[in-house]
């Protein structure tokens, strides 16, 4: 299933501007945005998957349009998928990169291989 390239060229543009290096990687048939080395969100079909962590997930979920992450038929604690209703507006996909950016920030910086 081929991502969203829109949805992808608006992530970039809400990312330009982060001082922390951004890596765009092609995996689970969709984009990944990672940043410091840890995966931020990701693009599957039109959808949005934000990796927001443990501690911020069930809060998460509570939010509109958001859901648990079943990509692999069981739910995956830390990452939430956002339909599209979700991100629909600039500052409600700001939002939840901003989730997903201070889950990576959180972690310590992954060392290149």
């Amino acid at each position: 299933m081929p991502y969203d390239e829109g949805l992808a060229t608006r992530i970039t543009d809400a990312l330009e501007e982060l001082p922390d290096p951004v890596e765009y990687k092609k995996m689970f048939g969709g984009l990944c945005v990672m940043v410091r080395g840890h995966m931020v969100a990701g693009i599957v079909g039109e959808e949005l998957m934000v990796r927001v962590g443990k501690d911020a997930w069930e809060s998460s979920l509570a939010r509109p349009h958001a859901r648990e992450m079943d990509f692999t038929g069981r739910s995956l604690k830390g990452m939430v998928y956002v339909g599209v209703e979700g991100f629909r507006t600039d500052d409600g996909l700001q939002d939840w990169l901003d989730l997903g950016i201070a889950h990576a920030r959180s972690l310590p910086p992954k060392k290149k291989k």
